[in-house]
């Protein structure tokens, strides 16, 4: 997967998740990241389920673009994400 970190080469970057810094590995999915931030619930449903980009249980607004999929979004420095709870 292009853009996706591999273990060991991935740097600490902050992104801004419901208007609040979350700090996350550059290069994990949006999706990992917030878990590992201790948020479970993303998106439509009560957890990412797949984490694949074939439920769309992790739909959060990225940078501004509605309804993008978490599990298919790599972290990057200054990234904005929306999630469902927060609208």
């Amino acid at each position: 997967m292009t853009g996706f970190a591999r273990v060991g080469e991935s740097r600490r970057v902050t992104i801004l998740v419901d208007g609040n810094p979350v700090e996350a590995r550059e290069g994990d999915s949006v999706a990992l990241a917030l878990m590992a931030s201790g948020r479970l619930t993303i998106g439509t449903g009560p957890t990412p389920y797949c984490l694949m980009g074939v439920c769309f249980g992790c739909l959060c607004t990225i940078d501004g673009r509605p309804s993008e999929q978490a599990c298919m979004t790599p972290v990057r420095e200054g990234l904005s994400v929306t999630t469902e709870a927060a609208s």
